[in-house]
């Protein structure tokens, strides 16, 4: 099915931050696994796989809509130095990702493309909820200080 052209670069525009968000948590995990915070390791590496179905879906979606899926074309990563700044990293890409599927959810009504709406309306969901998990840990370092916090997430 011939997909509407600004769809799908609304798209492989989102494709590219997945992408880029996938390759940020994966980074943030694997610093979390070596400096012995096991916890933190395993709860990013969930969220790197979510990015991971996210990207899939859009690929598959683009594919659908007879367009070539752009996945060479990330953006910079934001990698923190330590554990508030890796969460404050990861929650400004969540908020910018709401943003653009917000936009993109626009795009895809304004071109009568309800399927391709639908998805985006699902994923946002999803980067909802990571934008809330994200917040929690944040208020969890300042409520309870970030040596006490990370007292607890070790294996």
């Amino acid at each position: 099915m011939k997909g509407d052209k600004k769809v799908i670069e609304t798209l492989n525009a989102l494709l590219g931050r997945e992408l880029t968000v996938v390759n940020q948590y994966i980074v943030h995990a694997e610093v979390c696994d070596n400096w012995g915070y096991a916890k933190l390791h395993d709860a990013l590496q969930k969220r790197a796989v979510v990015e991971m179905k996210h990207a899939e879906k859009l690929i598959g979606r683009i594919i659908f809509l007879e367009g070539i899926p752009v996945v060479s074309e990330l953006e910079k990563l934001h990698i923190g130095a330590d554990i508030p700044k890796m969460f404050a990293n990861d929650h400004e890409a969540e908020i910018d990702a709401s943003n653009r599927y917000n936009a993109g959810i626009l795009v895809c009504g304004d071109a009568k493309d309800f399927v391709t709406r639908e998805l985006l309306e699902d994923i946002l969901g999803e980067e909802d909820g990571h934008i809330d998990d994200i917040e929690k840990v944040q208020d969890q370092i300042q409520q309870m200080g970030l040596p006490q916090f990370l007292s607890t997430q070790k294996s």
